[in-house]
């Protein structure tokens, strides 16, 4: 069996895609919708919560909504260039955006009838109403007028579209409103928008339980933003636009600037999507359509609410029996009795490495703590550091602030090209220098995506490297919410690997081969394939777990049905995007792949070998990098090996758990499909439930 690249060359075909491969893949696209569809599920489940369903139901809005500007956006830029290349499956950019265009209306219309059929009716039946406008009482009336009155009418601004006021331009994702006005005794017309601004709440609540959007009340209170005119008709809408960057690295002489003049042009990118209100008139949708060039294909009608993400702003109501029972984090064992005795994290780690377990056990009270320390520790001489994603109000960059402040070396790799959190980092990249922290944007190509820490203490006796190498970003926010792991160690071999890392990233040298570490682009992506091909040396007594966000990578997908062709029992737990086919006779009957669905977003990303080591024993990986083409390709990845015993065992736990028969998952079927199984009435046994249970009972055990 051939790669997809050797294959590929192989071919007469024009393409580059061989017939024979057309089947092999899936297709990346397709195969995130059907992952949206499976958070989709999630809110129609009997054992969540009900405002835990109802989040659900807008992180589907969300994730939607990133698909178009990302996904969506760079396919219409394909077909607009001219180009037909098909991806490995053997769809064309216009094929999958046909299918695209079938499939999301439907899934769309599956979304609103959860919504109306099932959630509105039971969250009236809680107290939890969204009222519509023939649902106000005249109370209601006066208390939405004094309140547009004072807080609403003064922000507003009406654009009135005539020959002196060209059509404005509409935000991305901004909730709008057309309306069309008419003066009563010239009957001269205009087409008016309206900015719904987000300076107040998307749901205006009335009372304990009772809501009103923001659009509606606008909407009801139009005759006063146009006295002594007629409003004929109006509708709510929305646009989406392409939110990708174009960046030429090459040519840029300061990226951060590159990028922050990318960020003012990007907001008057390509309309690629228009979301309108069902009721709205042919003549104003055409306006739409006309001033937005976007094709009348590219038009959602909504029979309900546009961007169901409003319903996020439920999650403030203090109503714990609609909600999940809170996890509370735990600190990590070891940790939890060095905080007893005052000792400090750089001496847990000289006994032994550290492997935690967010959110289970505490972000704040391990990686936090690992920076605050080291900022403050007057034997901590400098701080390195990847940055991706670091979320607002950081404790870690106030850390390394305050290192820098206090003498320390401190050098911080911003990921500036981080989608959709570029402004943020932009910003934090400025306060960083100004606080005295050298500041790198990263290599011209690639992205660095890696998560790493690494920090040279002098203990007396000699310098250390002190390394935190994990899954997930440094932002406190997203690790309360998001499953990850992080290593802390001070081995010799890792601290090495990660100062070469670090100079191969900051300074101009070229990359040596790693002694411990697994580094992307360099050569993760060919020891990943050689693993794979030495565990199918074992025929049926090989055994590969991958758990990971996405499989994608063509060539890895065909060394893992040659390894299944050899025997090797493959199982994927695999959270979104697969292009893998799962038990296909001829070509991946050893392979099963399963999805873990739940509260927490699973993030983290192990890699198991039966046969992996030098000794031909079980090889545990963990790190940064999904098995896509971007993560092996053209991104900056790192995986660290675990070698502890009881931190393979903590690993080889958590595999356990997700890889049980009786737990809540979504398996990939041999046509492609994804079935849910499990107890349909209590969403138990749950994966996630039990890890919690575990690590709780380890907890108490090394606290006694």
């Amino acid at each position: 069996m051939t790669s997809t690249v050797g294959a590929s060359e192989a071919t007469d075909d024009p393409s580059g895609v061989s017939p024979d491969e057309v089947h092999r893949y899936l297709n990346r696209e397709l195969s995130w919708l059907d992952f949206n569809s499976r958070v989709l599920d999630l809110a129609t489940e009997p054992g969540i919560p009900l405002l835990e369903r109802a989040k659900f139901c807008a992180i589907f809005s969300s994730n939607l909504d990133e698909f178009f500007q990302v996904r969506v956006a760079a396919l219409r830029d394909q077909v607009a260039a001219g180009i037909d290349r098909p991806t490995a499956d053997g769809r064309t950019p216009l094929q999958q955006l046909t299918e695209i265009s079938e499939r999301v209306p439907e899934m769309v219309a599956r979304q609103e009838s959860i919504f109306l059929d099932q959630l509105v009716p039971e969250l009236a039946e809680a107290g939890i109403s969204i009222l519509s406008m023939h649902e106000w009482t005249a109370d209601d009336h006066a208390y939405l007028e004094q309140y547009f009155d004072e807080r609403i009418y003064p922000v507003l601004t009406p654009l009135a579209v005539d020959p002196g006021h060209p059509f404005p331009y509409i935000s991305n994702l901004a909730i709008s409103i057309a309306a069309h006005v008419a003066d009563p005794e010239t009957a001269e017309r205009r087409f008016v928008r309206l900015k719904v601004p987000t300076v107040f709440p998307r749901l205006i609540q009335l009372d304990e339980g009772r809501f009103v959007p923001s659009s509606h009340v606008v909407a009801a209170h139009l005759h006063k933003l146009f006295v002594g005119m007629v409003v004929e008709e109006w509708a709510i809408f929305r646009v989406t636009r392409n939110a990708d960057l174009t960046l030429e690295e090459e040519e840029a002489d300061d990226l951060l600037e590159a990028v922050e003049l990318e960020l003012r042009k990007r907001r008057f990118n390509k309309a690629i999507r228009l979301e309108v209100a069902d009721s709205i008139g042919d003549e104003m949708l055409d306006v739409l359509t006309r001033e937005l060039e976007i094709d009348h294909r590219n038009v959602t009608r909504h029979r309900t609410l546009i961007d169901l993400t409003t319903l996020f702003g439920l999650q403030g109501l203090d109503r714990p029996e609609l909600k999940d029972r809170a996890w509370p984090p735990l600190t990590a064992g070891r940790l939890f009795l060095a905080e007893e005795s005052e000792r400090s994290i750089f001496s847990v780690m000289r006994d032994r490495a550290i492997l935690v377990h967010h959110p289970y056990e505490s972000f704040q009270s391990s990686v936090e703590v690992f920076l605050e320390q080291a900022a403050s520790d007057p034997r901590v001489q400098s701080i390195k550091m990847t940055l991706y994603r670091a979320g607002g109000d950081s404790p870690i960059i106030r850390s390394l602030m305050k290192a820098a402040e206090l003498g320390k070396q401190v050098a911080v790799l911003v990921e500036l090209k981080a989608r959709f959190d570029e402004a943020n980092n932009v910003q934090w990249a400025k306060q960083l220098e100004r606080a005295g922290v050298h500041v790198v944007y990263g290599m011209v190509g690639l992205k660095t995506h890696s998560k790493v820490v690494l920090v040279v203490r002098d203990d007396g006796d000699q310098l250390r490297r002190y390394c935190h190498i994990g899954t997930g970003n440094y932002n406190s926010k997203t690790a309360r919410l998001y499953e990850d792991l992080g290593l802390f160690t001070c081995d010799t071999k890792v601290g090495a690997d990660a100062t070469q890392l670090f100079n191969h990233l900051t300074g101009f040298s070229k990359s040596e081969e790693y002694r411990t570490l697994l580094v992307a682009p360099r050569d993760l992506k060919r020891q990943l394939l050689d693993l794979i091909e030495h565990e199918a040396s074992f025929g049926s007594e090989g055994r590969i777990v991958l758990k990971c966000n996405s499989i994608a990578d063509p060539v890895v997908v065909d060394a893992l049905y040659r390894a299944s062709a050899a025997g090797v029992q493959i199982d994927g737990i695999v959270r979104g995007i697969c292009t893998v086919r799962a038990g296909v006779p001829g070509l991946s009957e050893n392979i099963a792949v399963r999805s873990i669905l739940g509260r927490y977003l699973e993030h983290s990303r192990i890699y198991v070998f039966g046969h992996g080591d030098e000794r031909d024993q079980p090889l545990h990986l963990m790190g940064s990098a999904d098995l896509m083409p971007r993560n092996l390709d053209r991104r900056v990845e790192v995986l660290v090996p675990i070698e502890h015993p009881k931190h393979r065992e903590w690993l080889d736990k958590v595999l356990e758990l997700d890889l049980r028969d009786d737990i809540i998952r979504w398996e990939l079927q041999p046509d492609d499909t994804w079935i849910r199984r499990g107890r349909t009435d209590v969403f138990e046994p749950d994966a996630q439930e039990l890890m919690y249970r575990w690590t709780s009972e380890r907890q108490l055990q090394v606290r006694r």
